[in-house]
């Protein structure tokens, strides 16, 4: 099972340009909103056309501008799940989740297709309800289980989650991560969430302005980002401009200090990021150890919050986030604004880029 993606599309802001292959496996797109993200995956299912290119599902090619080949999206047979899920309101569950199956089918298949999917989503109680009347959990699923009663070749899933709360988001995963389980073709999934991208994704593409930076696994993407748009995406708040000094030790200008890398520093270093839990109070350490002052606290259940400034560079307005675990640290020895802290850049967990 593959899918090969190599396509451009002008777009108002700028040009969509993406080419990437997929196999039996999960493969993410994680970028802001409005990068092209969701635009991809449009185009991949036939509801936009790209202006040039080429899109081949299992050996079916859906697309071709040179050889003028553009399946209707009835054709394709893809499944594309967007965020509002998009069901008929004046169908029943039933009906909405037989809309995807192919009308040709002897009508007692039809059945047994959608029973299957109406008792494998939990849904056999409201088959004869309208989706006004459903939750949204409840539609979600619905919507799931339109897609697989349709056989598609391919899953689409753009930012599933985005309408839900946190607390019924948590069980929906559970459910998707069965489905993924047990769809044995490629599977597509957008976000702009790093931590919903890890627990989904075998791989993971960050998108930019049209254009993917990377392609790598969850782990390279969060561990070893390449590009300093995956620095910002895999969650790391600490980012700043840097100029290298010699093979382990560079500036980081926005910050107004000089540090060390256990890595080596690779000419043209352009940006340098460092997580804020990789930060703490300098105990024993000799190295990468700078004078801070707080500027600014908040606080989470567990977690506090510093924002802080090197001591020689207080007009900036470039703060430093640190992280601190209040489970970790008694109450009486958390920063608080005002305090003057010497905190150790841990050397081993720099991210080093060069674009």
């Amino acid at each position: 099972m593959s899918l090969t993606v190599d396509i451009k599309k002008h777009l108002s802001s700028f040009d969509l340009e993406v080419a990437f292959e997929v196999g039996q496996e999960t493969l993410g797109f994680l970028g802001a909103s409005g990068c092209g993200k969701s635009m991809t995956l449009r185009c991949i299912a036939g509801v936009e056309r790209p202006d040039e290119g080429k899109i081949v599902v299992n050996g079916v090619t859906f697309f071709d501008s040179a050889a003028r080949i553009n399946l209707t999206p009835q054709k394709r047979k893809t499944a594309l799940l967007f965020q509002n899920f998009q069901l008929f309101p004046n169908l029943t569950v039933a009906q909405n989740i037989a809309a995807g199956i192919d009308p040709s089918l002897d009508p007692g298949k039809r059945k047994a297709i959608v029973r299957e999917q109406l008792v494998r989503f939990g849904l056999e109680d409201f088959e004869k309800r309208y989706p006004l009347h459903l939750s949204g959990g409840q539609q979600q699923r619905v919507a799931i289980a339109r897609m697989l009663a349709a056989h598609p070749g391919i899953l689409m899933l753009d930012e599933p989650f985005s309408a839900l709360d946190a607390h019924l988001k948590s069980q929906l995963e559970q459910d998707l991560l069965d489905l993924f389980d047990a769809f044995e073709n490629s599977i597509l999934y957008v976000s702009h969430d790093i931590d919903e991208a890890f627990r989904f994704c075998d791989r993971i593409a960050v998108v930019e302005q049209g254009h993917i930076q990377e392609v790598g696994s969850t782990g390279q993407i969060v561990n070893h980002p390449k590009t300093l748009a995956t620095i910002k995406l895999s969650g790391c708040k600490n980012t700043s401009r840097a100029r290298r000094i010699d093979a382990y030790s560079f500036e980081a200008l926005d910050w107004g200090i000089t540090l060390t890398s256990s890595n080596m520093v690779p000419e043209g270093l352009q940006y340098i990021g460092i997580r804020a839990s990789y930060l703490s109070r300098a105990t024993t350490q000799t190295v990468n150890v700078v004078r801070c002052v707080v500027d600014r606290i908040s606080d989470s259940r567990f977690e506090r919050t510093a924002m802080i400034k090197s001591l020689g560079h207080l007009e900036s307005a470039n703060r430093i986030q640190w992280r601190v675990d209040k489970l970790e640290v008694p109450e009486g020895q958390l920063p608080d604004k005002g305090d003057e802290v010497d905190i150790f850049f841990d050397p081993r967990n720099i991210y080093l880029v060069t674009g």
